[in-house]
């Protein structure tokens, strides 16, 4: 849908039969809020904004000075068809400002958005795809999640192993009438994971389809008595939940991933700039305590390297062709804010132009199988191991410093750390976990 004015939004309302409309935003964790408007308001909250309280938002303000102004995006205008067919609901996603229209710094799509605007300052296109994992668990007779997967299947596996054949076709069917564009789904390694992936767009459409996925993914799940759970590690013993971001850069229409890669080359100096950069950025990118024990088995990475096709790498090359020529990042979870993760991994990779970074060779070695002692023999560094030695490089990031709003960062640290603290303190740190993420993430 492509609605550019608040006269085609109110036509649409109007022709639509839209009754709620639902202002949606993230915190900066990249948790989902919303705020309902009836209709007939609908007008008034065009022009004026919608105010709400930046104290109640873990990361936003403080008391005393807590009022946010949500504005909607009018491009974002989309029907919510799990909701009745009568007073229909529609929604957007918000950018937030302070009153007066000053800019709020914990404003994450404008973030990405600016981001995203030097790369056409420079005379590139940016595009970005996105893989979504997740599991799907049973709940119980009062419709709470259990940890109970909804079925024992494994990779690529079909009905009776594959459970979800008919609900992973529902939530395509509903990307697809919402707008969004699935690409492929499949079961995935772990009892009960799924994984779907989306066409490449432009980093700001991705970062709201992710949103959007995952909303649509749990009310998908929750019509049919099930648990869509995007926590990257929710069980002991089976294959994390990666969201492998996707990137390919085009100067004058020519892919510049596409074939031989050149160390000084732009897609060389984007790539060498990510790997400079990954481990200042895994506090992003993969932002709970859970998020570290994902790394170094089941294909999730461990090592800052690359490689053509290795899966066992955090940068790889598919043995693709043409368009579809891309860089893939397959640190990152889907537990993280796609704004920031997406926007701070798209500030890496400019890092790296700017400063004409040479692309490090490949290793071609199955980094799984390394033996003690292989990987320093290598020079390999590795991605911090838990979520306190992510902060602390995070913290210690020149690069960090200078592109994240200070207030953002440092209130994102504290979070962090207090989430660490609490985890520590549990008498049950692994029941405390699935307590606080299992159900939320």
């Amino acid at each position: 849908m492509n609605y550019t004015t608040q006269q085609d939004v109110l036509d649409f309302v109007e022709d639509n039969n839209v009754k709620f409309v639902r202002f949606a935003f993230t915190d900066i964790f990249g948790t989902q809020k919303n705020i309902a408007v009836l209709a007939g308001d609908l007008p008034k909250a065009l022009e004026d904004g919608v105010c709400f309280d930046g104290s109640a938002v873990p990361g936003f303000m403080q008391v005393e000075e807590s009022d946010l102004v949500l504005r909607p995006d009018l491009s974002t205008l989309t029907i919510l068809p799990w909701r009745p067919a009568e007073g229909r609901v529609m929604q957007f996603f918000c950018d937030i400002e302070q009153p007066g229209g000053k800019p709020f710094g914990g404003n994450c799509r404008g973030f990405l958005r600016q981001i995203a605007r030097r790369f056409r300052q420079l005379g590139l296109v940016c595009n970005v795809g996105a893989e979504c994992e997740f599991y799907l668990f049973e709940t119980d007779e009062r419709g709470r999640p259990t940890r109970i997967p909804l079925d024992l299947g494994g990779y690529l596996d079909v009905y009776p192993l594959d459970a979800a054949e008919n609900l992973r076709r529902d939530i395509c069917l509903t990307m697809e009438q919402m707008g969004l564009a699935p690409q492929h789904s499949h079961h995935e390694s772990g009892h009960g994971q799924n994984e779907i992936d989306f066409h490449h767009a432009s980093p700001l459409k991705t970062a709201d389809n992710v949103m959007m996925f995952k909303q649509i993914a749990r009310a998908v799940a929750g019509r049919n008595g099930l648990h869509a759970s995007f926590m990257p590690k929710p069980l002991a013993g089976q294959a994390g939940s990666g969201l492998h971001i996707n990137i390919s850069l085009y100067r004058d229409r020519q892919n510049l991933f596409e074939g031989d890669i050149a160390p000084d080359s732009p897609a060389g100096s984007f790539m060498a700039g990510v790997l400079a950069h990954s481990r200042e950025l895994t506090a992003f990118t993969n932002p709970l305590p859970n998020s570290y024990l994902r790394f170094g088995c089941d294909e999730a990475p461990r090592y800052v390297s690359w490689s053509r096709q290795n899966r066992s790498q955090l940068v790889r090359l598919p043995a693709v062709e043409g368009d579809n020529c891309r860089m893939e990042l397959r640190s990152p979870d889907p537990a993280c804010n796609p704004y920031l993760a997406v926007g701070l991994i798209l500030a890496a990779g400019l890092d790296g132009l700017e400063h004409r970074m040479e692309l490090c060779a490949p290793v071609n070695r199955n980094l799984f199988e390394l033996q003690p002692g292989e990987a320093a023999a290598l020079g390999l560094e590795a991605l911090p191991a838990t979520l306190e030695e992510a902060v602390a490089a995070a913290q210690a990031s020149p690069f960090l410093a200078k592109y994240l709003p200070e207030g953002l960062a440092q209130r994102y640290y504290q979070q962090q750390l207090r989430r660490c603290a609490k985890l520590r303190d549990a008498a049950d740190p692994a029941e405390f976990e699935r307590a606080q993420y299992f159900c939320a993430i």
